[in-house]
């Protein structure tokens, strides 16, 4: 298996792109807006992804709520964004606790369906006044405790569906003035301050089997290199202060916060200390140069990559069913009544 996790381009797998995934063999695969129209398509598209590789290989997506939703109405129904959890929590938290919960599983339900297995989600930023509104309501709370209960939470409901959590974005986005997708944010906070506040929920989640880093330059640790490519990042903060040993994902490689070619990235992520490095947006030369770039899964890599497979086995054994519609309606009815 190489080091990377791949999209592809549309609704339907190309023969050019079952070719390459065959001859590639990436660790795993992640689905966009472009790849969902309706649950049976999903479904085919899901299962040629795997056949492509001849083996049960991961298929991630990002499904937070709110802004964040790849799978849309009408085929899916349209979930609540991870700050409405956080404003009821204010007056009513074991409220909030229960909602999250229920939107958790309702989304852990339509992926399961499909056969995605791994979730994107839930992030742990936090939602700070002066960030950049690529955050925003996509967070549970400006506060940090908050944030590790709804998480929590969040967890137990798509582990109850039979999926796998993705934390991100290691080792903190809140602060974040710009927009990663577009540009490198710096965040100059102070290494005592970030440690009070970002990284506590990342701490509290550290035996996360999979988390996903973020593209931003911290200037009091590596004024140098974003988080994503500074190996002072990854293993001074990640790995050791914050305490995280599991998978440890690149966000999106294609993100105009990087720099260099796409084939570079990836190489500058693993050789950082990045297990995976992710790219997105499903061109395939693109793909072609990540591949090249990054080496097949070994050692503490492969390890990490193989508790995730175990812990997707083990969700999915215990998983039992709900009836959706019933269990849709008591969600929306609670929600309601808040």
């Amino acid at each position: 298996m190489k080091a990377c996790i791949l999209g592809c381009a549309s609704a339907v797998l190309s023969a050019a792109e079952r070719t390459f995934f065959r001859e590639t063999v990436p660790f795993g695969f992640i689905l966009f807006d472009r790849n969902c129209q309706d649950r049976e398509q999903l479904r085919h598209l899901v299962a040629d992804l795997r056949d492509a590789v001849g083996r049960d290989a991961p298929v991630l997506i990002d499904e937070e709520g709110g802004r964040v939703q790849r799978m849309k109405p009408p085929c899916w129904r349209d979930s609540p964004a991870p700050g409405t959890f956080g404003k009821i929590f204010r007056h009513n938290p074991a409220a909030a606790l229960e909602l999250a919960t229920m939107n958790a599983r309702l989304i852990a339900e339509d992926l399961y369906e499909v056969g995605i297995d791994v979730n994107c989600a839930p992030l742990l930023d936090l939602r700070e006044v002066n960030g950049h509104a690529v955050i925003g309501d996509r967070a549970f709370s400006p506060d940090p405790e908050t944030v590790v209960l709804l998480a929590e939470a969040w967890i137990k409901g798509l582990r109850a569906g039979g999926i796998v959590p993705v934390i991100k974005h290691l080792p903190g986005h809140g602060r974040t003035r710009v927009d990663s997708h577009h540009a490198l944010p710096v965040v100059d906070a102070g290494l005592a301050d970030m440690d009070e506040r970002d990284f506590l929920p990342f701490r509290s989640m550290r035996n996360s089997s999979a988390g996903m880093t973020g593209h931003l330059l911290f200037s009091a640790i590596d004024p140098d290199h974003p988080a994503t490519l500074s190996r002072k990042v990854i293993a001074e903060v990640i790995r050791e202060r914050i305490g995280f040993d599991g998978l440890l994902l690149t966000d999106d490689l294609s993100m105009l916060a990087l720099r260099g070619s796409i084939g570079e990235r990836a190489e500058q992520a693993i050789a950082a200390g990045c297990d995976v490095a992710l790219h997105c947006n499903g061109d395939l030369r693109e793909m072609g140069e990540v591949a090249a770039k990054v080496p097949v899964l070994s050692g503490d890599g492969l390890r990490r990559a193989e508790a995730v497979l175990a812990e997707a086995r083990v969700v999915r054994s215990i998983r039992q069913a709900v009836n959706r519609d019933q269990a849709l309606d008591t969600f929306e009815r609670k929600l309601a009544s808040i």
